[in-house]
């Protein structure tokens, strides 16, 4: 009597569906992702009547002051409050941007004012001339 061999049925899993469904997730996920900087620090901004536009700047540098006194120069904390550290972190922005920025500080209500005197000081030595002040726009009374 004569047997047949048996060849063992081979498997292929069609993965072609579970690619699609995967970038389909990044696609969503990278829609819906929120990019939004001023949320990464909590800075109590202080009042002022008039709020200055800054945000049409194109080429600018952003010095945030928080409550404690730390310095985040474009939105990355400088290593620790001395004033050199602070000179040498806002030198090697600079150095990427082109041209004089506009510097834009972003001081916490509640800092010691000599953080902000620190920080107006070392603009100077950079020669940076135009700066602002970021405030929030005080509520009218009725």
């Amino acid at each position: 009597m004569k047997f047949r061999s048996h060849e063992p049925n081979s498997v292929d899993v069609d993965l072609t569906s579970m690619i699609d469904v995967v970038f389909l997730l990044l696609i969503f996920f990278m829609v819906t992702t929120t990019f939004n900087h001023n949320s990464a620090l909590k800075i109590a901004l202080p009042t002022a009547s008039k709020n200055p536009e800054t945000q049409n700047i194109k080429n600018k540098l952003e010095l945030l002051i928080d409550s404690q006194g730390r310095y985040y120069v474009n939105g990355r904390e400088v290593l620790n409050t001395q004033p050199e550290t602070l000179f040498q972190a806002m030198t090697e922005v600079l150095n990427t941007l082109q041209g004089t920025p506009s510097l834009v500080i972003s001081a916490d209500a509640n800092v010691n004012y000599q953080a902000v005197v620190t920080a107006m000081d070392i603009a100077g030595r950079l020669g940076l001339t135009n700066f602002s002040m970021a405030t929030t726009q005080a509520e009218r009374q009725k």
